[in-house]
C-alpha cells in the first residue's frame, strides 16, 4: 500500500509540474503547492469515506432470480406475482422463462422450478406441488358439450400435442398413451390415424385448444383458471398420473432464508 501511494504522488507531481513534500531534511513537510491541494483533497477523501460508510450501513439488497419453464412462469407464477410483491416488496425478482435447465451450481439463477419424477442430486430440493394431467379441450369441440363417447371418436378430432425435452421420463404424450389403451383394446386408433397438430412449446399448445383447435393431454396446474371457468372442459374422463413441481437451489446460497420464505410463498399462492 505505501508504494501505491507514493507511485500516486510522484504522478500528482508530474502533473503539477512541482514537488508537493521537502523530502529532505526530515520530517517530511509539505511544500506551498502540497499545502494548496492538501485541504481540497482531505475534503474530497472525507466525503468519501461518509460515502462509504453510508453504503456500508444500507440493508443487503434482497434479489432472486427464478428459472422455470416458459408454460410454468406464464400461466401459473406470472398471474400470481402480484401477490408476492404486495407482501414482499422490497425484493427484486426476475424471472427467468426457459425450457433449458440452467445452471444453478454455476450462478445462473438463484432458484429453478422444475417438474419431474426424480428431481437432480446435489441441491438443496423442495417439493412444491403434485399434478395430474387431463384430456381437455374447449367445450365447442365437443357435441352439446358431451364427453366423447369412446376413444374410436378422436378420429373425429384434431390431437393436440408439443415437444417434450430428451430428459423428460415418461412424459405423458399422446403416442404413449393410446399405445397403452391399444394393448387392451385393438381398436383404439394409432396416432398416425388421427388428425395433428404439433407445438415446440408446451404454452402454445395450450393456447390451441383453448381457442377450440383441438384436443390435449394438459397440465392440470396450468389451466387452473380455464377449468373452473368452464373455458376448458373433459373430453374423456381418463386421468392421467403426473409428477411433482420441485423448487431447487444449491445448499450453500447466502440467500437461503430468502428463498425458503419464496418457496413457503409458492406453496401458499396455489
Amino acid at each position: 500500500m505505501p508504494t501505491a501511494i507514493s507511485h500516486q504522488i510522484k504522478l500528482l507531481e508530474i502533473y503539477c509540474g512541482r514537488p508537493l513534500f521537502r523530502r529532505r531534511p526530515r520530517p517530511l513537510a509539505l511544500t506551498e503547492t502540497g499545502a494548496r491541494l492538501f485541504p481540497v483533497i482531505r475534503e474530497g477523501l472525507d466525503s468519501f469515506a461518509d460515502a462509504l460508510s453510508a453504503v456500508h450501513e444500507l440493508p443487503p439488497e434482497r434479489s432472486l432470480k427464478v428459472s422455470t419453464t416458459n408454460a410454468f412462469a406464464s400461466r401459473w407464477l406470472v398471474p400470481r406475482l402480484p401477490l408476492w410483491r404486495k407482501v414482499h416488496p422490497s425484493v427484486a425478482l426476475e424471472i427467468i422463462g426457459t425450457d433449458r435447465v440452467l445452471n444453478l451450481q454455476g450462478g445462473e439463477c438463484d432458484i429453478a422450478i422444475r417438474w419431474t419424477s426424480v428431481p437432480p442430486a446435489g441441491l438443496v430440493v423442495r417439493e412444491l406441488f403434485k399434478n395430474k394431467f387431463l384430456i381437455l379441450c374447449n367445450p365447442s369441440s365437443l357435441t352439446e358439450g358431451k364427453p366423447l363417447g369412446g376413444y374410436d371418436e378422436l378420429r373425429a378430432h384434431t390431437v393436440i400435442h408439443w415437444y417434450w425435452p430428451p430428459e423428460a421420463v415418461h412424459p405423458p404424450t399422446w403416442r404413449w398413451f393410446l399405445d397403452g389403451l391399444r394393448a387392451e383394446d385393438p381398436t383404439v386408433p394409432l396416432l398416425e390415424e388421427l388428425d395433428q397438430l404439433t407445438f415446440r412449446e408446451e404454452l402454445h399448445a395450450i393456447d390451441a385448444v383453448i381457442a377450440g383447435q383441438g384436443i390435449a393431454i394438459c397440465d392440470d396446474l396450468l389451466v387452473t383458471e380455464e377449468l373452473r371457468s368452464g373455458r376448458l372442459v373433459k373430453a374423456l374422463d381418463a386421468e392421467l398420473p403426473g409428477a411433482g413441481y420441485y423448487l431447487l437451489y444449491r445448499a450453500d446460497h447466502p440467500g437461503k432464508a430468502l428463498i425458503e420464505e419464496f418457496f413457503s410463498w409458492l406453496k401458499s399462492a396455489r
